[in-house]
């Protein structure tokens, strides 16, 4: 039997004025360790440290620079460049004629570094013929998978944060594959992005929107090898668009009786559900699916009146 992960829990609240630093003990005139070996790949880079400091929080080492651009690259599992926000970011900061918001940058494996948060400010400097750019280089390379958490005020829909997910995963499996995939449960925020993003690499265009509640519901970050996990996240989600091809016929079955709804797909997922009617301890995902690809197959669309779909609710058919 899987041995699940303890679940997450949300920290209490602080008195104010109880925890970190005091800004006197922000100071860092000599930053040590890996913060120096770090101060020494900048210089290496072609780069220059403007100051160092300690977090108020925390207390880590954080590294003001200035790094050449063709020295830092986005990591590789963050979410796609998108064209707009890139163009119009390059638009503000050039009327501007200021860049005040520097990127967060670690040492990159090779050479050069990453930027686990900065890939649009990037684009949009260089899109300006920028020669360098600020950065705030930190000496713990982890937080190149951290970010994502650290990222919970910008919007991702459930195909962005699924993707940025899997490849945050993948990114760990090479970095240590053996290591307890229970240890970056609050990295990657929920088991079932894995699954689903798994899902969107194999075919960009599913609709995971429908089966993200139920994945949700059924997956936990467990104790297993990260390897052996991701074989099991492969699993399912092969078991899920093995499904979704199912739900898709009878999806079509229903757009060939006329019957209309961006919601027919969720329709059909809820119609074959059967965690609708169990209260108590869920069956296991694979048995779910499993018992929903079989309804899903036999899915009677006669029976279904156009009133039924009236109430139809969930993410639209061309949600991601």
């Amino acid at each position: 039997m899987v041995k699940r992960a303890a679940p997450r829990r949300r920290p209490r609240k602080a008195k104010p004025g109880t925890k970190g630093l005091a800004p006197a003990d922000c100071l860092l005139d000599q930053p040590g360790g890996v913060a120096a070996d770090t101060v020494e790949a900048i210089q290496k880079a072609g780069g220059c440290l403007i100051g160092s400091y300690k977090d108020p929080l925390g207390g880590h080492p954080v590294l003001l620079s200035i790094l050449p651009i063709d020295a830092v690259e986005p990591t590789p599992f963050q979410r796609d460049l998108s064209d707009a926000h890139h163009k119009r970011l390059a638009d503000v900061i050039n009327k501007t004629g200021r860049f005040l918001d520097p990127i967060i940058a670690v040492v990159a494996p090779e050479r050069g570094f990453w930027t686990p948060n900065g890939r649009h400010r990037l684009e949009a400097m260089r899109r300006l013929g920028a020669r360098s750019i600020a950065a705030l280089v930190v000496a713990d390379r982890e937080i190149a998978w951290q970010i994502l958490a650290l990222n919970t005020e910008k919007a991702h829909n459930l195909k962005e944060r699924s993707s940025e997910v899997i490849r945050i995963y993948r990114g760990l499996v090479e970095e240590d594959a053996k290591r307890p995939e229970s240890q970056f449960a609050f990295y990657l925020d929920e088991a079932a992005l894995v699954t689903l993003g798994v899902c969107y690499e194999r075919a960009p265009r599913f609709g995971g929107g429908a089966y993200h509640p139920i994945l949700r519901r059924l997956e936990t970050f467990t104790d297993e090898p990260l390897r052996t996990a991701l074989k099991d996240h492969e699993k399912h989600a092969t078991m899920v668009l093995e499904l979704e091809e199912k739900v898709a016929a009878a999806v079509k079955k229903l757009k060939e009786r006329g019957l209309v709804s961006p919601y027919l797909r969720s329709f059909v997922v809820a119609r074959i559900n059967p965690l609708r009617w169990i209260k108590d301890e869920p069956p296991p995902l694979e048995d779910v699916l499993k018992t929903m690809r079989e309804r899903a197959t036999k899915f009677n669309v006669e029976k279904v009146k156009p009133q039924d779909l009236a109430g139809a609710a969930g993410p639209p058919d061309d949600a991601t």
